[in-house]
């Protein structure tokens, strides 16, 4: 076993110093979250095996892998070197191993007991299978979580604060301390109440790892323009022009204002010109008629061209000049670049947490550049400014952000942050 001191910074060892069981280990995208989870494993491990459950990108990338190799922890063997001993792996123990898998899989590891998982990013929002399955694990092994944003809400916290003892199940967490908003068809949280409760057992539970860095981030407003006429027939009008139909409902207005704002062709030219300033340009996107879009790109003859998301599943370009399109939903976490400084956000999402995860891609400690830029194409429509408004105060948009006032706004967020 390597000497784990030597491998964690001043930050990730006064994190370690503070983490137990069933804590949140929340630091910043590439704080180096995973290396204190390891130490930690192994300073407090009595021949368990590891599981650790992460993001399908960051699985298949193996860069869990790569880590615990630093830390002398083994891999599971594969079936054709378990068949053949002599072809084992050198550092292969009885005991110790660590398995990765995805969030996906999750219910796979369900009957495991009396080892040690590590869950990499929180992805425990309602009360399905995945929630379902953490609950089991955690009832019968040791554990930790490892977020850069744990919770946008107290409904998030929920199974957490189940799996630490703090509540029996959902229905007693809501009955104590949610008040149900009236006259609604569906659940909707009016307020909370015993919040200082709450704060007490986030407190008690949530370990927070800040970092100190060099790096110089440049978030750079590149503004495009938007076909006004267009967007007056769909927000007044409420016609699908695309569709030639009237508009179905709330979420399909702001979907066809979003298109006419997200498809003017100044968004390509604004792209064009960050290539002649980057050599290798990573490009954030939501839909797939943005995609269609950016896909033009691969008429350039001197830059390679990849993608990841729901479609393809390509790695960064091997080349002196590219272009990586990312979709937010499929790749805005569970991989990391230092092999450029410059990312374009082709939209806004409506994500907190996809935002602040998408800007984490470039932002690690072990980045060659200490300038980091990232230019983001906005347009003066109402759609964009209340997104990007959401996005600056931590919070992911939501319908009701859309009509409300500067004022309404800040009071709105002041009383969800106490």
């Amino acid at each position: 076993m390597q000497d784990v001191s030597a491998l964690l910074r001043d930050h990730q060892k006064v994190a370690l110093g503070k983490l137990s069981d069933g804590n949140i280990l929340w630091g910043g995208v590439g704080s180096g979250k995973s290396r204190v989870g390891l130490a930690y494993h192994l300073l407090t491990r009595d021949h368990e095996d590891l599981y650790v459950i992460t993001t399908a990108k960051k699985r298949d990338s193996l860069d869990w892998i790569g880590e615990a190799v630093k830390f002398g922890i083994p891999r599971v063997p594969s079936e054709e070197e378990i068949r053949d001993k002599h072809m084992l792996p050198v550092d292969w123990a009885p005991d110790g191993i660590i398995t990765v898998d995805s969030w996906n899989m999750i219910d796979k590891y369900k009957d495991v007991t009396d080892q040690f998982f590590i869950f990499d990013e929180q992805r425990l929002v309602g009360k399905g299978k995945w929630v379902k399955a953490f609950l089991k694990i955690a009832k019968h092994n040791r554990w930790i979580m490892l977020s850069a944003t744990p919770g946008d809400s107290w409904m998030d916290y929920i199974p957490v604060f189940i799996a630490n003892g703090f509540y029996k199940n959902r229905s007693e967490f809501k009955a104590e301390h949610v008040i149900q908003a009236p006259f609604v068809k569906y659940f909707k949280v009016e307020r909370y109440v015993n919040v200082n409760r709450l704060v007490r057992y986030k407190n008690q539970i949530l370990i927070h790892m800040p970092y100190p860095t060099e790096k110089i981030r440049h978030s750079v407003n590149v503004w495009c323009e938007f076909d006004e006429i267009t967007m007056a027939r769909i927000s007044h009008g409420r016609w699908n022009i695309f569709e030639d139909k009237p508009i179905r409902d709330i979420s399909d207005l702001f979907h066809q204002m979003r298109k006419v704002a997200n498809t003017d062709p100044s968004r390509l030219r604004a792209v064009w010109e960050l290539l002649d300033k980057h050599d290798r340009l990573i490009i954030f996107y939501n839909f797939d008629y943005e995609l269609a879009i950016l896909r033009t790109l691969r008429e350039s003859e001197e830059r390679a061209y990849a993608e990841w998301n729901g479609h393809k599943h390509e790695e960064l370009p091997n080349s002196e000049k590219w272009i990586y399109v990312v979709q937010y939903a499929a790749g805005a976490e569970g991989w990391n670049c230092t092999e450029t400084n410059a990312t374009c956000f082709w939209s806004l999402t409506y994500s907190y947490k996809f935002w602040e995860q998408a800007h984490g891609r470039t932002d690690r400690i072990n980045s060659p550049f200490k300038h980091l830029y990232y230019y983001t194409l906005r347009s003066q429509a109402a759609i964009d400014w209340a997104i990007w408004r959401s996005l600056m105060s931590k919070q992911s948009f939501q319908t009701k952000h859309f009509e409300m006032t500067d004022e309404e706004f800040v009071e709105f967020s002041y009383q969800r942050g106490r």
